[in-house]
């Protein structure tokens, strides 16, 4: 990933399972303004954790995204309440996925990570 952000380990617990994800922290309106726009390859055990300063309602477009990705919506507490998966928009009008609900995080991950590694909604993300 090219732009410089702060990265860090996050754990995401399912079952009996740990699973260690790097994550580029978008903690201001211009980094998840930015998120993963013109990235053109993202490593298997990243991706972009998404920090809002109070709970949201509404959701992520694709617009100048490069990559097929899946996005995770949490509460306060790390709980993952929805997942979606999300394809790369060029056009000027790119659709919306919005999870429906309100969320204080958000972790964008290649498309089909969360499936692969086994993780669901309900299961919970620790941040240490």
């Amino acid at each position: 990933m090219k732009n410089r952000m702060n990265k860090r380990m996050i754990k995401i617990l399912s079952g009996n399972w740990e699973t260690r994800l790097i994550v580029q922290v978008a903690d201001t309106e211009r980094k998840r303004e930015k998120g993963l726009m013109f990235v053109g390859k993202l490593p298997e055990n990243e991706g972009m954790l998404f920090v809002f300063t109070e709970k949201i309602y509404g959701g992520f477009w694709m617009k100048n995204t490069l990559i097929p990705l899946s996005i995770a919506f949490l509460d306060s507490d790390g709980e993952i309440l929805k997942i979606l998966h999300m394809e790369p928009c060029k056009e000027d009008i790119c659709p919306t996925y919005d999870p429906g609900l309100s969320y204080n995080y958000a972790i964008e991950v290649n498309l089909g990570w969360f499936g692969r590694n086994q993780i669901k909604e309900g299961d919970y993300v620790m941040f240490d």
